[in-house]
């Protein structure tokens, strides 16, 4: 399979349930339910192992807060990045450009703040952060169970699991659980991803509209889908003369392709001309990027601060992380090409590879940033998975124990935002 696509028909029923349009489905026959029901039992090891990892990290964090003092509620609700999205959902969107660096809240995606303000308004007796919480924390088994779904799609269950255990065990995947928008990102990502895996194409061109919505790399989602669905239509229109009675039909199916491919980047492109029309301005959006000092400039800043990183004598050791997990991106990502992964995985995490190594922002987010890079782990959870089992136990729990070590030191060692 050299992209790694099919049509519906070919995917597997019980893996995601069929979809109908909203608002105008019947209630839900007892057919649907069961395969919703045999999906979930289906993905249950990945959600329950996936939710064991973070418990531990969960667990490691209060105890090392407690010990120092610091309130867990405000480390994962309220610090840093997670304070700027609630201020969002309470007072909304500057109106105008300023001078005033890392200072302009435009630079974030609406999504999460709207579902943020949306649980305020649904439940306003909860604590600040609690319903941006809440909704990570959701949008992280979500995010799970679609990362399952993939690997399990493209290598089987076994690695499906292995591929889920591995993203929540990832050195800052604390931060799935914090008032970020790293896990609705990826939730969206990996069922987009899926969806144009099994040819769902109106659901792949929706969900990373939603995801364009959530996080600027959201345009390398968006590229990941239409670049795709814009192929399935040349091979299919080259596979059928057109003076065949099956052309109409080929016409049909065309459409929905044509649609997801149209559709993926509409939430990307919307938000930017919503910031350039609010500033007066069509560069609105890439100038406040530009007051965070984030541009474009090929990788040369990323060199730069791996050479640093590589001269001084005592680098910091979140840094140094930082650093191991872009360069082992890389890697990963020319093991992933050599696999011959699906061409929908191999564009996203390119592109995703490509807008993070190649930014002149701050370095030490970077990590955090590639957290939707899922697929870049399928190597790694191949590889595990033809493992024995205990040597895959013991591998994936010092993965586990090293995650949560990371995750505390990301919040309680490290003086910066993860």
């Amino acid at each position: 399979m050299p992209y790694g696509f099919s049509e519906p028909s070919t995917a597997t029923p019980s893996r995601v349930p069929a979809s109908r349009g909203p608002g105008t489905a019947p209630p839900p026959s007892p057919r649907f339910a069961g395969r919703a029901a045999r999906a979930l039992r289906h993905a249950s090891p990945a959600l329950l192992a996936y939710a064991a990892v973070r418990l531990l990290g969960l667990t490691v964090l209060t105890l090392w807060a407690h010990r120092d003092g610091r309130g867990v509620r405000h480390l994962l609700m309220e610090s840093w990045d997670c304070d700027w999205y609630l201020r969002i959902a309470q007072y909304g969107y500057a109106h105008e450009l300023g001078t005033r660096i890392d200072g302009n809240n435009l630079a974030f995606f609406p999504l999460y703040p709207l579902l943020v303000r949306a649980g305020d308004a649904l439940l306003p007796w909860l604590p600040r952060g609690a319903a941006g919480l809440s909704v990570s924390l959701a949008a992280s088994l979500l995010a799970a169970w679609g990362i399952f779904a993939v690997g399990d799609r493209v290598y089987g269950r076994r690695a499906g699991v292995v591929l889920a255990v591995l993203w929540g065990s990832l050195p800052v995947a604390l931060v799935q659980w914090m008032g970020y928008t790293e896990s609705l990102f990826t939730a969206l990502t990996a069922w987009s991803l899926y969806a144009v895996l099994t040819g769902r194409w109106l659901w792949a061109g929706s969900l990373a509209a939603l995801a364009g919505l959530t996080r600027p790399t959201g345009v390398a989602l968006a590229a990941a889908v239409s670049v795709t669905a814009l192929l399935t239509l040349r091979r299919s229109s080259s596979a059928r003369p057109s003076l065949r009675p099956a052309a109409r039909s080929a016409a049909r199916s065309a459409v929905r392709p044509l649609l997801g491919a149209v559709v993926a980047p509409l939430g990307w492109l919307s938000y930017v001309a919503w910031v350039g029309l609010r500033l007066g301005r069509w560069d609105g959006y890439f100038a406040v990027q530009k007051l965070w000092r984030n541009e474009w400039d090929g990788g040369v800043g990323t060199l730069r601060r791996m050479r640093d990183l590589f001269l001084a004598e005592r680098p910091a050791l979140f840094v140094a992380m930082v650093t191991a997990v872009l360069l082992g991106s890389v890697v990963l990502f020319v093991l992933s090409a050599g696999d011959r992964q699906p061409l929908p995985l191999l564009v996203f995490s390119g592109l995703l590879l490509l807008i993070v190594l190649g930014s002149s922002g701050v370095y030490f987010p970077r990590a955090r940033f590639l957290l939707p890079g899922f697929p870049l782990l399928l190597p790694v959870a191949v590889a595990l998975a033809r493992a024995r089992t205990h040597v895959l136990v013991t591998l994936l729990t010092v993965a586990a124990l090293t995650s949560a070590v990371f995750g505390g030191h990301m919040l309680l060692g490290w003086h910066g935002p993860p």
